[in-house]
Protein backbone atom coordinates (compact mmCIF):
# COMPACT_ATOMS: atom_id res chain seq x y z
CA UNK A 1 0.00 0.00 0.00
CA UNK A 2 2.08 2.95 -1.12
CA UNK A 3 1.90 6.25 0.40
CA UNK A 4 1.66 9.09 -2.22
CA UNK A 5 1.75 13.12 -1.33
CA UNK A 6 0.90 15.02 -4.39
CA UNK A 7 0.16 18.78 -5.28
CA UNK A 8 -3.60 18.63 -5.75
CA UNK A 9 -6.69 20.96 -6.64
CA UNK A 10 -10.20 19.61 -5.02
CA UNK A 11 -12.93 19.94 -7.29
CA UNK A 12 -15.55 18.14 -5.80
CA UNK A 13 -16.76 15.93 -3.19
CA UNK A 14 -19.78 13.40 -2.39
CA UNK A 15 -21.42 12.36 0.95
CA UNK A 16 -20.39 9.08 1.91
CA UNK A 17 -22.51 7.17 5.05
CA UNK A 18 -22.53 9.23 7.88
CA UNK A 19 -19.51 10.82 8.05
CA UNK A 20 -17.04 10.16 5.28
CA UNK A 21 -16.90 11.74 2.01
CA UNK A 22 -15.33 11.22 -1.29
CA UNK A 23 -13.34 13.79 -2.82
CA UNK A 24 -12.34 14.02 -6.90
CA UNK A 25 -9.12 15.96 -6.90
CA UNK A 26 -6.72 16.72 -9.63
CA UNK A 27 -2.91 16.07 -8.99
CA UNK A 28 -0.05 17.48 -10.69
CA UNK A 29 1.70 14.26 -11.18
CA UNK A 30 -0.72 11.90 -11.04
CA UNK A 31 -4.26 13.51 -12.92
CA UNK A 32 -7.46 13.50 -11.72
CA UNK A 33 -7.90 10.68 -8.48
CA UNK A 34 -11.16 10.06 -6.44
CA UNK A 35 -10.30 9.25 -2.83
CA UNK A 36 -12.31 8.70 0.07
CA UNK A 37 -11.88 10.84 3.42
CA UNK A 38 -13.00 8.94 6.36
CA UNK A 39 -14.59 11.02 8.85
CA UNK A 40 -14.10 14.56 6.84
CA UNK A 41 -17.86 16.02 7.72
CA UNK A 42 -17.03 15.87 11.86
CA UNK A 43 -16.74 18.96 13.14
CA UNK A 44 -13.34 18.04 13.90
CA UNK A 45 -12.32 16.66 10.80
CA UNK A 46 -8.91 16.24 10.09
CA UNK A 47 -8.82 17.53 7.05
CA UNK A 48 -10.66 20.76 7.80
CA UNK A 49 -11.25 23.85 5.04
CA UNK A 50 -8.95 21.28 3.07
CA UNK A 51 -11.37 19.77 1.14
CA UNK A 52 -13.34 23.19 0.06
CA UNK A 53 -13.78 23.50 -3.98
CA UNK A 54 -10.76 24.46 -5.28
CA UNK A 55 -8.44 24.27 -2.73
CA UNK A 56 -5.37 24.21 -3.52
CA UNK A 57 -4.12 21.47 -1.26
CA UNK A 58 -0.65 18.93 -0.75
CA UNK A 59 -2.88 15.52 -0.50
CA UNK A 60 -1.59 12.65 1.23
CA UNK A 61 -3.07 9.13 0.28
CA UNK A 62 -2.81 5.24 -0.26
CA UNK A 63 -3.53 3.57 -3.09
CA UNK A 64 -4.19 -0.11 -3.90
CA UNK A 65 -3.66 -1.69 -7.53
CA UNK A 66 -7.33 -3.51 -7.07
CA UNK A 67 -9.33 -0.22 -5.95
CA UNK A 68 -10.25 2.41 -8.00
CA UNK A 69 -10.68 4.79 -5.10
CA UNK A 70 -7.51 5.77 -2.99
CA UNK A 71 -7.80 6.25 0.68
CA UNK A 72 -7.30 10.29 2.07
CA UNK A 73 -4.95 10.15 4.81
CA UNK A 74 -4.41 14.02 5.41
CA UNK A 75 -4.15 17.39 3.20
CA UNK A 76 -2.19 20.87 4.12
CA UNK A 77 -4.24 23.82 2.79
CA UNK A 78 -1.31 25.70 0.39
CA UNK A 79 -4.08 28.45 -0.73
CA UNK A 80 -8.05 28.66 -0.49
CA UNK A 81 -10.66 30.12 -2.97
CA UNK A 82 -12.51 31.45 0.01
CA UNK A 83 -11.03 35.10 -0.37
CA UNK A 84 -13.00 34.88 -3.95
CA UNK A 85 -16.14 34.15 -2.69
CA UNK A 86 -17.84 37.41 -1.93
CA UNK A 87 -17.98 38.16 -5.43
CA UNK A 88 -20.77 36.14 -7.21
CA UNK A 89 -19.19 35.57 -10.50
CA UNK A 90 -15.95 35.03 -9.19
CA UNK A 91 -17.47 32.41 -7.43
CA UNK A 92 -19.49 30.67 -10.27
CA UNK A 93 -16.32 30.76 -12.12
CA UNK A 94 -14.89 29.02 -9.55
CA UNK A 95 -18.28 26.02 -9.91
CA UNK A 96 -17.55 26.33 -13.70
CA UNK A 97 -14.39 25.48 -13.49
CA UNK A 98 -14.41 23.00 -11.10
CA UNK A 99 -17.44 21.16 -13.36
CA UNK A 100 -15.46 21.46 -16.28
CA UNK A 101 -12.39 19.63 -14.83
CA UNK A 102 -14.57 16.72 -13.56
CA UNK A 103 -16.36 16.48 -16.81
CA UNK A 104 -13.11 16.56 -19.32
CA UNK A 105 -10.45 15.06 -16.95
CA UNK A 106 -10.07 10.89 -17.50
CA UNK A 107 -9.31 9.36 -14.06
CA UNK A 108 -5.84 9.13 -13.29
CA UNK A 109 -4.50 10.00 -16.32
CA UNK A 110 -1.34 12.55 -15.75
CA UNK A 111 -1.79 16.02 -17.40
CA UNK A 112 -0.01 18.93 -15.41
CA UNK A 113 -0.98 21.52 -18.54
CA UNK A 114 -4.75 21.49 -17.53
CA UNK A 115 -3.16 21.37 -13.68
CA UNK A 116 -1.08 24.32 -14.67
CA UNK A 117 -4.21 26.10 -16.70
CA UNK A 118 -6.33 25.91 -13.53
CA UNK A 119 -3.54 27.68 -11.43
CA UNK A 120 -2.90 30.58 -13.75
CA UNK A 121 -6.60 31.06 -14.26
CA UNK A 122 -7.03 31.14 -10.70
CA UNK A 123 -4.50 33.47 -9.69
CA UNK A 124 -5.74 35.83 -12.46
CA UNK A 125 -8.65 35.97 -10.52
CA UNK A 126 -7.29 37.83 -7.86
CA UNK A 127 -6.84 42.11 -7.63
CA UNK A 128 -3.81 42.86 -9.98
CA UNK A 129 -4.96 46.60 -10.51
CA UNK A 130 -7.50 45.44 -12.68
CA UNK A 131 -11.33 45.66 -12.97
CA UNK A 132 -12.72 42.71 -11.15
CA UNK A 133 -15.42 41.73 -13.57
CA UNK A 134 -12.79 41.98 -16.58
CA UNK A 135 -10.86 39.50 -14.40
CA UNK A 136 -13.69 37.08 -13.94
CA UNK A 137 -14.75 37.07 -17.84
CA UNK A 138 -11.21 37.03 -19.05
CA UNK A 139 -10.76 33.89 -17.08
CA UNK A 140 -13.64 32.45 -18.25
CA UNK A 141 -13.44 32.67 -22.03
CA UNK A 142 -9.42 31.71 -21.79
CA UNK A 143 -9.83 28.68 -19.25
CA UNK A 144 -12.79 27.40 -21.74
CA UNK A 145 -10.45 27.73 -25.09
CA UNK A 146 -7.21 26.04 -23.05
CA UNK A 147 -9.48 23.15 -21.54
CA UNK A 148 -10.98 22.63 -25.21
CA UNK A 149 -7.59 22.34 -26.64
CA UNK A 150 -5.86 20.73 -24.12
CA UNK A 151 -8.55 18.08 -24.63
CA UNK A 152 -7.66 17.33 -28.33
CA UNK A 153 -10.90 18.98 -29.67
CA UNK A 154 -10.45 22.57 -30.01
CA UNK A 155 -11.26 22.79 -34.24
CA UNK A 156 -9.32 25.05 -36.81
CA UNK A 157 -11.08 28.64 -36.24
CA UNK A 158 -9.83 30.05 -39.40
CA UNK A 159 -11.50 27.49 -42.17
CA UNK A 160 -15.04 26.31 -42.90
CA UNK A 161 -15.38 22.68 -41.89
CA UNK A 162 -17.67 22.18 -44.52
CA UNK A 163 -16.14 23.94 -47.78
CA UNK A 164 -12.59 24.12 -46.19
CA UNK A 165 -12.85 28.06 -47.05
CA UNK A 166 -10.64 30.29 -45.15
CA UNK A 167 -12.53 32.55 -42.87
CA UNK A 168 -9.76 35.08 -42.42
CA UNK A 169 -7.97 35.49 -46.25
CA UNK A 170 -7.25 37.80 -47.38
CA UNK A 171 -8.69 39.57 -44.25
CA UNK A 172 -10.92 38.21 -41.67
CA UNK A 173 -14.41 39.87 -42.89
CA UNK A 174 -15.55 36.26 -43.69
CA UNK A 175 -18.63 36.00 -41.22
CA UNK A 176 -17.82 32.08 -39.47
CA UNK A 177 -20.93 30.19 -37.61
CA UNK A 178 -21.37 26.96 -35.41
CA UNK A 179 -24.10 24.84 -34.51
CA UNK A 180 -24.99 22.40 -32.02
CA UNK A 181 -23.15 18.89 -33.00
CA UNK A 182 -20.83 20.07 -35.46
CA UNK A 183 -17.20 20.39 -34.99
CA UNK A 184 -16.19 23.16 -36.62
CA UNK A 185 -17.21 26.57 -37.91
CA UNK A 186 -18.82 27.02 -41.36
CA UNK A 187 -18.95 30.17 -43.28
CA UNK A 188 -22.02 31.64 -44.53
CA UNK A 189 -22.77 29.52 -47.57
CA UNK A 190 -22.25 26.22 -45.33
CA UNK A 191 -24.58 27.39 -43.33
CA UNK A 192 -27.64 27.43 -45.19
CA UNK A 193 -27.22 23.86 -45.65
CA UNK A 194 -26.60 23.28 -42.22
CA UNK A 195 -30.13 21.45 -40.34
CA UNK A 196 -30.57 23.33 -37.53
CA UNK A 197 -29.84 26.53 -35.75
CA UNK A 198 -26.90 28.72 -35.58
CA UNK A 199 -24.81 31.01 -34.53
CA UNK A 200 -21.89 33.59 -35.04
CA UNK A 201 -18.56 33.82 -34.03
CA UNK A 202 -17.57 37.33 -34.53
CA UNK A 203 -14.49 38.40 -35.95
CA UNK A 204 -13.83 40.13 -32.69
CA UNK A 205 -14.05 36.46 -30.61
CA UNK A 206 -11.67 34.86 -33.45
CA UNK A 207 -9.33 37.22 -32.84
CA UNK A 208 -9.77 36.92 -28.66
CA UNK A 209 -9.39 33.22 -29.69
CA UNK A 210 -6.19 33.47 -31.04
CA UNK A 211 -4.41 35.84 -29.19
CA UNK A 212 -4.75 33.88 -26.16
CA UNK A 213 -4.18 30.70 -27.75
CA UNK A 214 -0.47 32.76 -28.01
CA UNK A 215 -0.16 34.36 -24.16
CA UNK A 216 -0.59 33.52 -20.79
CA UNK A 217 -3.77 34.93 -19.15
CA UNK A 218 -2.09 37.23 -17.81
CA UNK A 219 -0.16 38.81 -20.58
CA UNK A 220 -4.57 39.20 -21.94
CA UNK A 221 -5.56 42.62 -21.86
CA UNK A 222 -8.55 42.72 -18.57
CA UNK A 223 -10.12 45.76 -19.17
CA UNK A 224 -12.81 46.50 -21.37
CA UNK A 225 -14.29 42.86 -20.22
CA UNK A 226 -17.99 42.38 -19.57
CA UNK A 227 -20.37 39.44 -19.80
CA UNK A 228 -21.22 40.43 -23.11
CA UNK A 229 -17.73 40.11 -24.64
CA UNK A 230 -17.01 36.96 -26.24
CA UNK A 231 -19.62 35.37 -25.03
CA UNK A 232 -20.46 34.24 -28.69
CA UNK A 233 -17.23 32.06 -28.20
CA UNK A 234 -18.29 30.91 -24.56
CA UNK A 235 -21.01 29.58 -25.86
CA UNK A 236 -19.20 27.94 -28.99
CA UNK A 237 -16.41 26.37 -26.85
CA UNK A 238 -19.49 25.18 -23.95
CA UNK A 239 -21.38 23.44 -27.09
CA UNK A 240 -17.88 22.14 -28.50
CA UNK A 241 -17.03 20.41 -24.09
CA UNK A 242 -20.89 19.23 -24.21
CA UNK A 243 -20.79 17.14 -27.32
CA UNK A 244 -17.66 15.79 -26.66
CA UNK A 245 -18.60 15.01 -23.02
CA UNK A 246 -22.04 14.10 -23.72
CA UNK A 247 -23.51 15.64 -21.38
CA UNK A 248 -24.95 19.02 -20.91
CA UNK A 249 -22.89 21.47 -18.50
CA UNK A 250 -24.67 22.96 -15.69
CA UNK A 251 -22.61 25.65 -14.57
CA UNK A 252 -22.49 27.39 -17.52
CA UNK A 253 -25.76 28.67 -18.08
CA UNK A 254 -25.48 29.97 -15.07
CA UNK A 255 -23.13 32.45 -16.30
CA UNK A 256 -24.72 33.42 -19.22
CA UNK A 257 -28.00 35.15 -16.59
CA UNK A 258 -28.16 38.31 -16.97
Amino acid sequence: MPACVSEAFVLRTYPLKEADLVVSFLTRDQGKLRGVAKRARRPKSPFGAGLERLSHVRMAYFQRETRELVSLDSCELIRSQFDLVSDYWAGVALDYFAEIGEQLLPAAEPNERFFRLLAAVLDSLRPAGEPDGGRVWRAVAYFSLWAVRLSGWLPELHVCLGCGTLLDDPEPSERAFFSRGRAGLMCGACRRLAVGGSWELSVESRAIAAAMLRAPVTRVEAAGWSQSKAADLRRFLVQQIESHAERKLVVAAMLEEV
